[in-house]
């Protein structure tokens, strides 16, 4: 199977550099003509999506002719009280910088921890593979978060990196595949093919 792995296209918070999880933006109207403009994907047979507007939006705009599958557990990171803000509002804050100190390994605040964050995201990825296996798909696309990528990635992909080495730029993503062994079932590691740059076009890695 292979498995279109999308980031949203960009909201104000993102261009403001803010920490956006729960908070629900609209793209912003350059990204949504950006995303209108750029290379065709393959049409998937199954589409996921976060339920978060910006992926919905994103969506619709990359596949405008397919379902949409939402995925609840799937959505962006709880930045509790991180959320909404940027690094400059933060610089006084005592609980960011502990954060920081940490290497960004401590729970945000009122919000998740990575590991709890991670634990869901593939949980929801695993379920997604066997719905899709079941359902007898050769392709699907998951139009998600960028901290949803790295918890997916760094969980379950070869070669094996750290959570922060797949950050992935707005509208950017990944190409990955995986093969089932025995009946729906979910075996590892996924296999990466090759990232999705801005304009909708491959690298390989």
């Amino acid at each position: 199977m292979k498995i279109y792995l999308l980031r949203h296209g960009q909201t104000e918070g993102n261009r403001r550099g803010r920490y956006i999880g729960t908070t629900d933006e609209p793209l912003l109207e350059e990204s949504v003509r950006a995303l209108s403009q750029r290379t065709a994907l393959p049409a998937p047979d199954a589409l996921y999506v976060s339920p978060m507007l910006r992926c919905r939006q994103t969506a619709r705009i990359l596949y405008p002719n397919r379902e949409q599958i939402l995925a609840d557990d799937l959505r962006e990171c709880d930045f509790g009280m991180f959320e909404n803000k940027n690094y400059r509002e933060l610089a006084n804050c005592r609980e960011y910088q502990a954060w920081i100190d940490s290497g960004g390994t401590l729970p945000f605040p009122g919000g998740e921890s990575l590991e709890s964050f991670q634990k869901r995201c593939v949980h929801a990825f695993c379920e997604i593979l066997k719905a899709a296996e079941k359902n007898g798909c050769r392709t699907i696309a998951c139009v998600i978060h960028g901290g949803t990528i790295m918890a997916v990635l760094s969980a379950l992909a070869k070669p094996k990196r750290p959570y922060y080495d797949y950050q992935v730029k707005n509208g950017c993503g990944y190409v990955v595949s995986w093969e089932a062994r025995g009946e729906h079932t979910v075996d590892f590691p996924l296999s990466i093919c090759y990232s999705i740059s801005e304009n909708g076009t491959g690298g390989e890695l």
